[in-house]
């Protein structure tokens, strides 16, 4: 959904903002040009090598995040009363995360850092956005701190009240992650704007490793603890410490690389006279539409949390708001590792085409953006349908069957919508390019009313063990009903058709290609699942067979199919090979 929360520690949609190779960001005060004094590239090949770059740091993040999420698992379990716990603490952080770099920096800071950056008294400006960002969110930070245990009730609406003491606790503990995580997003976002994209995208790394560590001395002193009746003070700070300390580390790492970068930050307090005021607008209206979704998730987190039933058993099976973070760790993986990367490359060129009134070039820069992620989240969305199942056990291989099913039902259903994900991302750049956060608000609104009345209508008529995959497929449809109702206002914005026609067709030709890579891989999910290993190394087994199948099918098929985004997209990586011989 429009305010979908995502799993603590890694950025999931955040754009970093490379130097547009047509208008490269030059520092006014900095040691060290941002775009400049590089050979003559050939248009889009800075896009793509910062693509690649936060592509590659996501990745390594996004690999120490699954084993984060195994040692959790072995921690507190897939599903519980302290893994729901401590989901539900965990993610009051997370969502002021999502306010901030979800939508506010996005529609903010991107624009104003890399305009600040090419006038006179540009570092004056972006001393200011920060020192204003800073006192912000240290005094939300002291604010939701003290008011935990309503947050938690807001969130959650579990049967045990041991449960309910366990997750105020540990949100004590969670949620000054509040400050970290919006200092890393107003740092990160700055060292993108000068152009130095690695820090932001790897950093990450470092909070995987920090939590992991705390995790593991977790298991070594106490075990599994699965019952919410089981934490003494001690277990609940090291537990919890751990995961804030890793946001801590993640937030200031970079800090030594901003003085590397040119940046001289100096504390500068006031607002007038510092250009903000439209700035703010922009802000207000987008945290607007933003906590217009979180109104959505917070009925999305009570049913999740409700699921487990009326015995709420420590070890109950039934999917929870922990199965449900499981499932969106999955779901965000294709996302971030490819669809994130090409759109953050493709943002600063929209803003300064926006900027300088190009609408063909923006109409021209949407349908590259939309063709091009299509093809990948199409085959990413079949391949997450065909093997939930598979992917569940290899992150959760401690896990019993009944875990391993419940969190895939989950994964299925928010799969099937993450094309429609995919494209809703591409539409929210063009959104943001032109600073316009309110005419984003109509269609959050609408977002926000499907995924309420998908998850209530699915509380009603499915059994408990499916109301959370009720959610993730109300929050499928809302994609699907965001995206198009977002093109149809950017018509009018951009003064005509947006090249729909072409968009559909390579999304039919390469969804047709999707359908049918998807049933050959069942097909051999079916013959290496009969044939082969059990648990994990059967997982490893199965995912690798199928994977390979369904990426040659689909791949082949796109050739005959004559689909030539397939260059656009393969072409950076051809050519890397290619030259490696």
């Amino acid at each position: 959904m429009s305010g979908a929360t995502p799993p603590p520690g890694d950025p999931q949609d955040l754009p970093g903002d490379p130097a547009s190779p047509s208008e490269p960001v030059r520092p006014t005060g900095g040691d060290r040009p941002a775009g400049g004094d590089r050979p003559a590239e050939r248009p889009g090949d800075g896009v793509r090598r910062g693509a690649a770059l936060m592509a590659g740091g996501t990745a390594v993040s996004r690999l120490l995040g699954f084993l984060r999420a195994m040692v959790l698992a072995v921690a507190i379990g897939g599903t519980g009363q302290a893994a729901d716990a401590f989901s539900v603490a965990n993610k009051l952080p997370n969502v002021l995360y999502m306010l901030l770099a979800g939508g506010v920096l996005n529609a903010v800071l991107v624009p104003q850092v890399v305009r600040a950056y090419k006038r006179h008294a540009g570092q004056e400006y972006v001393d200011r956005l920060l020192s204003f960002g800073f006192a912000v969110l240290a005094g939300a930070t002291v604010v939701l701190t003290l008011a935990a245990p309503w947050l938690v009730r807001l969130y959650a609406d579990p049967c045990s009240d041991a449960q309910i003491a366990l997750a105020t606790s540990f949100a004590y503990w969670c949620v000054p992650q509040l400050f970290f995580y919006g200092a890393y997003a107003l740092l990160g976002q700055v060292l993108n704007a000068r152009g130095s994209f690695g820090p932001y995208m790897w950093a990450p790394v470092v909070n995987n490793l920090v939590s992991i560590a705390g995790f593991g001395l977790f298991i070594a002193l106490s075990g599994q603890v699965r019952s919410a009746d089981d934490w003494s003070d001690a277990q609940i700070a090291l537990f919890a410490g751990s995961a804030t300390i890793g946001v801590a580390c993640q937030a200031l790492v970079l800090v030594p690389f901003l003085r590397r970068a040119g940046v001289r930050y100096r504390w500068r307090w006031g607002l007038r006279g510092s250009g903000l005021g439209r700035a703010g607008t922009v802000a207000t209206w987008t945290f607007i539409g933003l906590a217009i979704g979180q109104l959505g998730y917070v009925v999305v987190s009570r049913v999740a949390s409700a699921a487990p039933g009326a015995t709420c058993s420590p070890t109950t099976q039934i999917a929870g708001n922990a199965a449900y973070d499981y499932a969106f760790m999955l779901f965000m993986l294709p996302h971030s590792l490819v669809t994130v990367s090409l759109a953050t490359a493709l943002f600063t060129r929209l803003s300064a085409q926006a900027h300088d009134g190009d609408v063909p070039g923006v109409r021209a820069s949407l349908s590259s953006g939309l063709r091009v992620v299509g093809l990948f989240t199409l085959l990413a969305g079949a391949g997450l349908v065909v093997l939930a199942e598979p992917v569940v056990r290899i992150i959760l291989p401690s896990q019993p069957q009944g875990t391993v099913d419940a969190i895939a039902g989950v994964v299925v259903a928010m799969a099937v919508g993450l094309p429609a994900f995919g494209a809703w991302s591409m539409c929210q750049r063009v959104y943001y390019a032109y600073e316009d956060a309110k005419g984003m608000v109509p269609v959050q609104v609408v977002m926000a009313t499907v995924v309420v009345a998908g998850t209530l209508l699915g509380q009603a008529v499915l059994p408990n063990s499916a109301w959370v995959a009720g959610a993730g497929l109300s929050m499928s449809v809302s994609y699907v009903v965001g995206t198009l109702l977002a093109m149809f206002a950017l018509r009018r914005r951009l003064g005509g058709a947006v090249d729909g026609a072409r968009v559909l067709r390579t999304h039919a030709r390469a969804g047709l290609a999707a359908l049918v890579a998807g049933g050959v891989g069942y097909g051999v999910l079916a013959a290496v699942g009969g044939t082969g290993p059990d648990g994990f190394p059967g997982a490893v087994v199965q995912c690798a067979a199928v994977g390979t199948v369904m990426t040659l099918v689909y791949l082949g098929l796109l050739r005959l199919l004559r689909v030539r985004e397939l260059d656009q997209l393969l072409g950076p990586v051809l050519r890397r090979v290619r030259g490696r011989r």
